[in-house]
């Protein structure tokens, strides 16, 4: 159970308040163990099961002393003041420890609950924010639901198996070393005899704990997948009502949620069993330790008060002992939680920033790739490269048109210079310095992107607009004219303090784009990429965005991957590309009369 040592170590965030409830619990603990122990003289007196001593004698810690001292007491104050005022005075000492050891328990629970809440809170922002860091290729071979499902049902298995299991950690296992110490006091023939058949319990335990780990895992897994296809839904739910596919999505769903749901009750029954398995164990040994005990009281090895104090603090480790068994299974069941989470927080960053990076970068010159080789495969294998031995040189301030058939490179080309992912080979420069030298945030500050899916935030206008940025309304409100975007947003009801909502649904799709193109502009940005930012629109809303995209190109240099040929008939240069390779390039006068692709793309656009 490594992974779940290594999330106690977010324990070290709260010291004090694991000193604290270490401390209450130990007072619980002992509060408990002495309103037992007591019992063995009050009952022993009062009821003469043995008599008290005429002598009492010098207090010390040691059983037989123990005990007559105490039976002394309780029968010089039943003699010299009445047997019903002894026993209220009993009562009185019994609810004072009573009261002790619950409150102590409050007091441990309450320290406790700012441990479980914060450990699980450090959790997850962890993973949000490794998340954050990870490079594309992380993504690009795992699904959103399951990534979801780590962050919300793992830590809540986490929290629930583990965090919830906090206390009987912090106190049950000293309950029972405790009142094992007392039992091994008291009688350690009685102690040896019990042990023999423990054994057995914990084996069986054991192998009950083994097969609940394998079941959480493919459980776990399963509800990734399962929240994976309700995401995936989601997001096609006019596709499935306009192929009339209903029922076969609902048939898929079905299918994957009953497998989860057999799996889950596969996992609630094993865990389920740890409760009444220690208790037919617990009672069994009781039941046996009793006869064998009895034994010993017919023989005179020992006092029958001794065997009354032993059963009753021998039954009091039973719940404590339950609950232990139970954190066992739990913990059996949050590893497999919490090997998921630690694939992600375990996961390489291969987007790795230098230590003495170079903050301020000045682009003066050109971009350079020289050589780039890159795979979304971890494997080695260069016949699954996305890029081959890919070079190009891009001037400042010049327009750098990317076209050719899907699944070219072209998108990962763009992805490599802000450094959403890096190459497997070759470099990438600017002036000569490898961006990887770079402060990955700094290099990043003078890059904008618009990518063909308008990517926003359940916000306002403002907000999306202004997003990463520090800036005033007057300065949105600029970038909004220059993306052509102010007269619609200004008729709207809250103008720029409008909700669009999740993505942005509310608004058309130009009006979507031409917010990111604003967003792009007010960050001022030397170098742009725009990655088919007008090929998911109407006519209309495409003159509207082009308009945009032209006021922003200005003087900057950028990096345009389009498929409408006629959005970049004035770029300085056009590169085409096939298989991750550049094939031709040149301008679109010089290329529409070369034999090759781009006549090929002319030629299917009819231009």
């Amino acid at each position: 159970m490594k992974n779940i040592f290594r999330i106690f170590k977010y324990l070290r965030s709260f010291k004090r308040e694991c000193a604290l409830n270490i401390f209450f619990n130990l007072i619980y603990v002992f509060a408990s163990l002495f309103s037992f122990i007591m019992v063995i003289p009050f009952v022993s007196v009062l009821f003469g099961i043995i008599k008290a001593p005429k002598v009492c004698p010098e207090f010390a810690f040691d059983k037989d002393i123990l005990i007559d001292y105490f039976s002394y007491q309780i029968n010089y104050y039943s003699q010299n003041y009445g047997f019903f005022q002894c026993l209220i005075v009993l009562s009185l000492v019994y609810l004072f420890f009573i009261f002790l050891s619950t409150s102590s328990r409050y007091a441990a629970m309450y320290f406790l609950a700012p441990i479980r809440n914060g450990v699980i809170r450090d959790l997850r922002n962890d993973i949000y924010h490794k998340i954050t860091i990870l490079p594309l290729s992380f993504f690009a071979i795992r699904q959103k639901g399951d990534l979801i499902s780590r962050m919300s049902s793992d830590l809540s298995d986490i929290e629930i198996s583990i965090m919830s299991s906090l206390q009987t950690i912090a106190k049950d296992p000293v309950m029972v070393i405790v009142f094992l110490i007392t039992l091994i006091i008291i009688s350690p023939k009685l102690v040896l005899f019990v042990a023999i058949i423990l054994p057995l319990a914990l084996f069986i335990i054991r192998k009950i704990g083994k097969s609940l780990n394998r079941n959480s895992q493919k459980g776990q897994k399963q509800l990734g997948q399962l929240l994976a296809t309700t995401e995936e839904a989601l997001g096609a739910i006019r596709i499935i009502d306009a192929f009339n596919a209903e029922d076969i999505v609902k048939r898929k769903f079905n299918e994957q949620n009953n497998i989860f749901t057999k799996q889950l009750t596969k996992i609630y029954r094993r865990r389920d069993l740890s409760i009444p398995l220690t208790e037919i164990f617990s009672i069994l040994v009781m039941v046996i330790l009793v006869l064998f005990g009895g034994m010993m009281v017919i023989k005179q090895e020992i006092h029958p008060s001794v065997l009354i104090g032993f059963v009753l603090i021998f039954a009091r480790m039973i719940s404590p002992l339950q609950s232990v068994t139970t954190s066992y299974y739990n913990f059996k069941k949050a590893e497999a939680a919490a090997k998921r989470i630690y694939e992600i927080l375990d996961s390489e960053e291969k987007i790795i920033e230098k230590k003495d990076a170079i903050k301020n970068i000045s682009f003066n010159k050109e971009i350079e790739y020289k050589n780039v080789y890159f795979s979304y495969l971890e494997e080695e294998n260069d016949e699954k490269d996305v890029l081959k031995n890919l070079s190009l040189t891009i001037k400042k301030g010049k327009t750098i048109a990317l076209v050719g058939f899907s699944g070219a490179g072209k998108s990962t080309l763009i992805d490599l210079l802000p450094r959403f992912i890096d190459a497997k080979k070759g470099e990438i420069t600017i002036d000569g310095i490898s961006i990887k030298d770079f402060n990955i945030n700094s290099l990043r500050s003078i890059i904008s992107i618009v990518t063909q899916e308008s990517i926003l935030f359940n916000d306002t206008i403002y907000g999306n607009i202004a997003f990463g940025t520090k800036t005033t309304i007057k300065e949105v409100e600029n970038a909004a004219k220059a993306a052509n975007a102010y007269e619609f947003i200004s008729s709207l009801p809250n103008g720029f303090y409008t909700n669009i909502g999740d993505r942005g649904l509310s608004l058309s799709g130009g009006e979507r784009q031409r917010i990111c193109i604003a967003r792009a502009i007010l960050k001022n940005p030397q170098i742009l990429l725009l990655d088919e930012a007008t090929s998911a629109l109407d006519t209309i809303s495409e003159k509207l965005v082009q308009n945009a995209l032209e006021a922003i190109m200005k003087e900057r240099t950028t990096l345009v991957i389009a498929h409408r040929l006629s959005t970049i008939v004035n770029a300085d240069e056009i590169i085409v590309m096939n298989n991750g390779e550049i094939v031709q390039q040149g301008t679109h006068k010089a290329l529409s009369k070369e034999e090759g692709i781009y006549q090929e793309l002319i030629k299917l656009q009819a231009l």
